[in-house]
């Protein structure tokens, strides 16, 4: 039974205004408090999934007490972290950590890395990439990194080809030949599942694939190989405390062969164990 507390982002947009705010209230002591339960910001699918496996199955005998908050949103994770709302937090990737923390002044670092979800090409409309027509819109994430990767993506498909030098900041102002003639329409990267019907494709993030009942190995026209693939997702804590023994407890756990076997039974190729 899955215990982790849902906080929309409609709830919790006032704390992502300050830093210095907390998205969850009293839970500021607990984070910080070492021996009290260790609070970590997940996304539901598939982090709180893996989170509450952990939570339900390995943690007690490991003497964790794990409590998992879900956040709809790649924002408010980092800042509850940043505030101490939250001990730990299990979301992200390191070029779009890098560019957080340069952009908002946090002092995110990550911890342990344990997967890695696909960036796909979907679409409701066409069964191959090669059939998009000239002019096809294409939804794409629309924060700097997950656009770039994006971006990234098609060129290495061939349906675009960036300029030479293109890092992860890539918008479509870096496209250097586009023979298709797309237009690209960039949303944010939880909506972009949802555009399927009014655009021709849409680069969706794995982990929105999943949750929009996609599956990332049978249904991307193109997927991301996970080969030398630097956007795996980590366990991040606040600079400082990388030390404390429920973070460095909940590193083992998250990177043991039962979390392996139920990352490869669970999501079958659609989420990559990187460990």
């Amino acid at each position: 039974m899955r215990n982790a507390v849902k906080l929309t982002t409609a709830v919790l947009a006032a704390g992502a205004l300050t830093l210095g705010l907390t998205a969850c209230g009293s839970d500021k002591d607990d984070a910080s408090d070492t021996s009290g339960p260790l609070i970590v910001a997940a996304s539901p699918v598939p982090h709180a999934e893996i989170l509450t496996y952990v939570k339900d199955n390995l943690a007690k005998d490991a003497g964790l007490d794990l409590q998992v908050k879900e956040f709809t949103d790649y924002v408010l994770p980092n800042t509850a972290t940043e505030d101490g709302s939250v001990g730990a937090n299990y979301f992200q990737n390191q070029p779009y950590l890098d560019d957080f923390n340069k952009k908002n002044g946090t002092h995110i670092v990550p911890v342990v890395t344990v997967h890695l979800e696909p960036l796909g090409l979907y679409s409701s409309k066409i069964k191959k990439a090669d059939e998009l027509k000239s002019g096809a819109t294409v939804a794409v994430p629309n924060d700097t990194v997950n656009e770039a990767r994006a971006l990234k993506l098609l060129d290495a498909n061939g349906i675009i080809t960036l300029k030479d030098g293109a890092g992860n900041d890539a918008t479509p102002k870096d496209i250097a030949k586009n023979p298709k003639n797309l237009k690209f329409k960039e949303l944010e990267a939880a909506q972009t599942p949802r555009s399927l019907d009014d655009v021709d494709a849409a680069v969706i993030n794995g982990n929105y694939a999943i949750e929009s009942d996609l599956k990332p190995s049978e249904d991307a026209l193109v997927l991301e190989s996970a080969d030398d693939n630097p956007y795996g997702n980590f366990l991040a804590v606040k600079e400082g405390n990388e030390d404390d023994p429920r973070v460095k407890k909940l590193a083992k756990l998250l990177t043991s062969t039962e979390v392996k076997k139920f990352i490869e039974d669970k999501y079958a190729g659609s989420v990559i164990a990187s460990f």
